[in-house]
């Protein structure tokens, strides 16, 4: 039976750098907010590449991304999914990105991991090409913290 997003894209007039995950994990689907999972990384890495302290809220998590210039989302809309685990998803209905793009200035996308990835460059071959980071789920244990927010300092500073 397919699962439905439940979470709002999440960006201001003043984005420009879109970050994609694939879809929400069961504990993200249940807050109804982005990398839920207490073990996920995402928050970490992008607080340390801002100097700034963990957010903890929801509302914290809104402003670390806006008022950065960051756009969060997924690639997929809906899809048929075993919990959280990426490799059991299948009939996947893709974002409309448009809602996105077509309201912000983007300049980056990067997407969370190579599920995000190989459904972007499936379902979204008429955008720009997304650069693929490591993903900061805690399922992705060869990459040490150090590591990821070297990856990811990209977002900060575009090449």
């Amino acid at each position: 039976m397919p699962v439905v997003h439940p979470i709002e894209p999440l960006f201001s007039e003043n984005s420009h750098t879109l970050i994609l995950g694939s879809f929400p994990s069961v504990a993200s689907r249940r807050e109804v907010f982005y990398y839920a999972h207490p073990q996920n990384r995402f928050w970490r890495v992008l607080a340390a590449l801002y100097g700034e302290p963990v957010p903890e809220t929801t509302a914290q998590k809104k402003r670390l991304i806006l008022s950065h210039g960051l756009a969060l989302w997924d690639v997929i809309a809906s899809c048929e999914i075993v919990g959280s685990s990426d490799s059991s998803i299948r009939s996947v209905i893709p974002s409309d990105l448009s809602v996105i793009m077509n309201n912000c200035t983007i300049k980056h996308i990067y997407v969370n991991g190579k599920t995000a990835a190989r459904f972007y460059a499936r379902y979204q071959a008429a955008l720009p090409p997304a650069k693929c980071l490591p993903s900061t789920s805690a399922a992705n244990a060869a990459w040490r913290f150090e590591d990821l927010l070297d990856a990811w300092r990209v977002i900060r500073d575009p090449l």
